[in-house]
């Protein structure tokens, strides 16, 4: 079921309990936004019991519930920031992966928007099996065996992807998750658009988290 919400849209499998993928665009703006986090985890009430997942589905199971499209993304007003935490955007990610390199890639998109200037357009989701993937929960929520993100800079046309195992410890290096495009595309099957003329540069983008987050800093005092 293809649902759209205020700031990113995704398409959810409601057998597995998962989004297939999402989408979401990024400015340099919406980056530093100053909504600090509700944790205001919630079943997504549009979809019938049976086809969504629960808080109650990721107790005690050793599995975090991890955001698609980050909160951090969403923090540039009350409304989106409360949507991110809605469930259909959340997969069962092992803690070391979603508070280690998968946080690591969220805080370098927001930077990368920051310090780029550009707009850029951010597909991401799990890769998984309804088949073959372990369930957590009474409603039997797919534990993928991994997950993507594919960050575009529109203007540029620049494209950046990355395949993320289910494993806890993947150290710090983002090119060690980096791969083509196009292999994203043939472990999930799935078609993503990209601007005309697209291409994969060489090297990552530089970033610096650290001028970013006193940008942050410095933005979200003065907002108060």
């Amino acid at each position: 079921m293809l649902l759209c919400r205020q700031a990113y849209v995704l398409l959810s499998d409601t057998a597995a309990k998962v989004s297939a993928w999402e989408a979401y665009t990024l400015t340099k703006e919406h980056a530093i936004g100053c909504t600090l986090r509700s944790n205001a985890f919630a079943a997504d009430l549009t979809l019938p019991k049976g086809s969504r997942s629960t808080p109650a589905d990721y107790a005690k199971n050793g599995y975090d519930i991890g955001h698609m499209a980050p909160d951090g993304d969403m923090s540039w007003d009350d409304g989106v920031e409360r949507e991110s935490f809605i469930l259909t955007n959340m997969s069962p990610q092992l803690a070391g992966l979603n508070r280690g390199l998968w946080k690591l890639l969220e805080s370098n998109v927001r930077a990368w928007a920051y310090e780029r200037g550009d707009t850029l357009l951010v597909y991401v989701g799990p890769v998984y099996d309804t088949k073959t993937d372990k369930k957590i929960g009474a409603d039997q929520v797919d534990v993928p065996q991994g997950f993507f993100k594919i960050v575009v800079d529109t203007k540029t046309g620049e494209v950046l992807a990355f395949l993320f195992p289910q494993a806890s410890d993947l150290g710090t290096d983002l090119t060690t998750v980096r791969v083509r495009e196009a292999e994203v595309e043939k472990e999930t099957g799935i078609h993503f658009p990209l601007p005309a003329g697209a291409r994969e540069p060489a090297a990552l983008w530089t970033v610096s988290l650290g001028q970013f987050t006193k940008a942050k800093s410095a933005a979200c005092k003065e907002s108060k």
